[in-house]
């Protein structure tokens, strides 16, 4: 029997991990790219999965910091909340 913490492999925590980390910077936008481009197709409910393409978008257009900021926090609440 392992002690250690389960890790969750789910598409939606694994986000809020990277967006987290990426607001915080310590992840630069071409990881968090990366990161976004992994999830599969049908691993997030609806409503995430909208968010998930307005981040992708957005973070495609080079927007100011700023804005990028305000988009990946409406996604981290999209992930956090389902649907």
């Amino acid at each position: 029997m392992s002690t250690s913490p389960e890790t969750s492999e789910r598409a939606d925590d694994r986000l809020v991990n990277v967006i987290s980390r990426w607001l915080a910077r310590h992840l630069p936008d071409e990881e968090l790219r990366r990161e976004l481009d992994r999830v599969e197709p049908g691993a997030l409910e609806p409503g995430q999965a909208e968010a998930l393409d307005e981040l992708r978008s957005e973070l495609g257009r080079q927007r100011e910091r700023a804005e990028l900021e305000m988009v990946a926090r409406e996604t981290l609440e999209a992930l956090a909340l389902g649907g």
